[in-house]
């Protein structure tokens, strides 16, 4: 799992890394100042310097305040959409839908979804690139991006037959390629290792309360909506809520922000000294706020060498197998819950589309709980593990209990569980890269990794075995067992090379003072 080093440039020198989990002191460099942001006076006494340090923090404060508000929102806003998908077409799978497009038949539904997957998987990378780059910028990508997702969505609701619907999905997948790694990417440029996991906490909780609110949304249109205008109540669902996506879309190019070290483009967000303190706080975090040159222009496969060097790490491969594992349960649960709560627990139709909104809204406890405990103790691989123990105990609970009752709960332990991971996992491999090519291609890899879980996820809910659904509550349990002996091996491996690194024999991350956070 060593790290690799980026085509050309010497090594990176950062302050001391307070996201890792060292001995106080050990092995410290001195911190890299902003001189332009900051200038100090050589004469200047201990209270001039005192007082110099407490502006630049509240400053900070102020402008980390002002990027929660600013981006956090909106960055929620569009993860939800991903979730708005599997949220539509599910609670849909009980209603008309499947017998009027013939999806009822062998695997279509389940083709149906694991296509939106593979076309996102096959554009990911190149997406991700678009919103890095300064030709384009995270947002016009965004932008164009929603606005594409809700006009397919909207078109899906007059589709007339299975094979229009996989074709619409295609290009559902495509439009949502760049999302997930876009905004990975982004959000981790903006904070701190510190602070990350607790941002990435708050955009799946708003996620997964956009797709909470959906299931609820979905149960109005189909129950109020029915027959109206000659058009199925599920029909309703793609177009009322693609007609609002493409709104959010309009919203993102004005909302949307810039990376750090282009911030003051933004529209009305931070001046261009605060643009500097919020790029000169991240270079000392990990000494990568700027990304190499892109050359679009050069000859042949030449201009994505700075990208698709960072493939040589094994590193990035470990991360994207956790999120395969992770997604394979993800995928499962959204896409089918409804579909288990009504073939499985024997509600009807429209109460199988309400009960399975509940679960989601307790999953933002968890996953803002448990982040801000990984935020301030600096942990990350043992949040991961308690997680993925949760997870267990919630599917044994769905697979093998013969209450209603209690199976119903497991479906809230499980939910909240892989949703507080997402957080994890995003934090655990933001913490422990740097570069921003580096986090481009690991953020299109992991996400092409989660995306395959989806497929296979797709898969495993099979309607034959309800209403214990065995093939999904064993391979949902077998994939987080892998998860913990994943995480255990990142675990020692990053204790043995911070060691090094502070022994003066390991230069980690090709970053001067750079540690693992584990």
């Amino acid at each position: 799992m060593g790290s690799s080093k980026p085509p050309s440039g010497s090594a990176k020198a950062v302050g001391p890394q307070s996201g890792s989990r060292s001995l106080p002191g050990a092995g410290a460099v001195e911190e890299v100042e902003d001189s332009a942001a900051f200038p100090r006076t050589p004469t200047a006494d201990s209270t001039a310097d005192e007082d110099e340090l407490q502006q630049r923090s509240a400053l900070e404060r102020r402008i980390r305040l002002k990027t929660d508000l600013r981006l956090c929102p909106i960055a929620g806003l569009l993860c939800s959409l991903n979730l708005l998908d599997s949220g539509i077409i599910s609670s849909a799978a009980v209603t008309s839908m499947p017998t009027d497009l013939s999806l009822d038949q062998g695997s279509r539904f389940s083709l149906a979804i694991f296509i939106f997957t593979l076309s996102g998987i096959a554009f990911q990378l190149p997406a991700t690139v678009l919103v890095r780059s300064p030709a384009v910028g995270p947002r016009a990508a965004f932008a164009a991006m929603t606005l594409a997702f809700g006009a397919v969505t909207l078109g899906a609701g007059f589709v007339r037959d299975w094979a229009h619907m996989v074709a619409a999905r295609v290009l559902l997948g495509a439009a949502m390629a760049g999302v997930y790694p876009g905004l990975t990417v982004l959000v981790s440029a903006w904070y701190t290792r510190a602070e990350q996991q607790l941002r990435f906490a708050l955009l799946q909780a708003a996620e997964v309360v956009v797709l909470a609110t959906g299931g609820i949304v979905n149960w109005a249109l189909y129950t109020r909506l029915d027959g109206a205008a000659g058009l199925a109540g599920w029909r309703w669902m793609f177009v009322v809520q693609g007609s609002i996506t493409m709104f959010i879309g309009v919203l993102t190019y004005f909302w949307m922000i810039d990376f750090p070290e282009r911030a003051a483009r933004s529209l009305w967000f931070l001046s261009e000294e605060e643009a500097a303190v919020a790029a000169a706080r991240i270079q000392r975090d990990r000494g990568d706020v700027k990304p190499d040159d892109f050359k679009w222009s050069r000859a042949g496969m030449a201009g994505w060498g700075e990208v698709l060097v960072h493939g040589l790490d094994p590193k990035v491969w470990g991360f994207a197998v956790l999120y395969f594992l992770l997604n394979l349960v993800s995928t499962s649960l959204s896409y089918f819950l409804p579909i288990i709560l009504q073939g499985g627990m024997g509600f009807s139709s429209d109460r199988a589309i309400l009960l399975s909104a509940p679960p989601y809204y307790w999953a933002v406890l968890p996953a803002i709980v448990s982040s801000w405990v990984g935020d301030r103790f600096r942990l990350r691989g043992p949040i991961i593990v308690f997680n993925a123990l949760c997870l267990i105990l919630g599917f044994g609970m769905l697979g093998f209990s013969s209450q209603v009752s209690v199976r119903y709960v497991g479906t809230y332990l499980a939910t909240g569980a892989y949703v507080a991971n997402w957080a994890a996992l995003n934090a655990y491999q933001a913490n422990n890269i740097t570069g921003q090519w580096k986090r481009v291609f690991t953020a299109a890899a992991v996400t092409a990794f989660n995306g395959a879980g989806g497929i296979a996820g797709s898969f495993i809910v099979r309607q034959p075995e309800a209403p214990r659904y065995f093939t999904a509550v064993w391979i949902s349990i077998g994939s987080h067992i892998l998860m913990i002996a994943f995480v255990s091996m990142f675990s020692v491996y990053f204790f043995m090379a911070n060691r090094r690194q502070r022994l003066g024999k390991r230069l980690i991350e090709n970053t001067v003072g750079f540690r693992y956070t584990y």
